[in-house]
């Protein structure tokens, strides 16, 4: 059994999606969820789901031991990032190496790096007259975005399209290769 601790900063739908898909899995279990600011609804979602949940702040984030303790505790093998605002410390990248995924919502090495998360990335699509648009699920090294990339799809983006269709097309695209992609990148563990 491999266990995974999701790293969100906000809502959590990405990973209520993951637990949802792996619930009942013999492989692979969702053992925590971090978030790092107090008052996102990912916490409500984990307390639905029944996963344990801690709030480890920015300021944790640097404290190497409290996390690598935390990570002990839960016995994780596999870190997801899913609507994580924070870099990743070195330490955990070392810690966990090629065992760290993270999913953009575009194609990256377009309209990514510090800062491009969430509608700035897709307002941005839009402003850049992209005809496509998508999902990157990709390695975390110690940089944003920039990791080796795992797995792409594509969306169109029509004339017509606004930032809140764009991210409609790719929230799609997460929910349907998010949670499949993290099982076959753990599977090669």
């Amino acid at each position: 059994m491999k266990n995974i601790a999701i790293f969100a900063s906000g809502s959590g739908s990405n990973a209520e999606n993951i637990a949802n898909y792996f619930s009942g899995s013999q492989e692979v279990s969702i053992a925590l969820i971090v978030c790092n600011k107090a008052d996102a609804f990912v916490f409500e979602r984990a307390k639905k789901l029944g996963i344990p949940s801690r709030l480890v702040t920015k300021a944790d984030m640097q404290d190497e031991a409290l996390v690598m303790n935390l990570m002990k505790e839960f016995k994780i093998d596999f870190i997801v990032l899913a609507g994580y605002l924070l870099l990743v410390p070195k330490y955990l990248v070392e810690a966990f190496p090629r065992a760290i995924v993270n999913i953009h919502p575009a194609l990256i090495p377009l309209h990514c790096g510090k800062g491009m998360y969430g509608d700035r990335v897709h307002e941005d699509v839009i402003k850049s007259g992209d005809k496509q648009s998508g999902i990157t699920i990709h390695y975390v090294n110690e940089f944003f975005d920039n990791g080796d990339i795992i797995f792409q799809a594509t969306c169109p983006v029509e004339a017509g399209d606004d930032a809140h269709a764009v991210a409609t097309k790719v929230h799609a695209l997460e929910y349907a290769h998010f949670p499949r992609v993290i099982a076959e990148t753990i599977a090669k563990l």
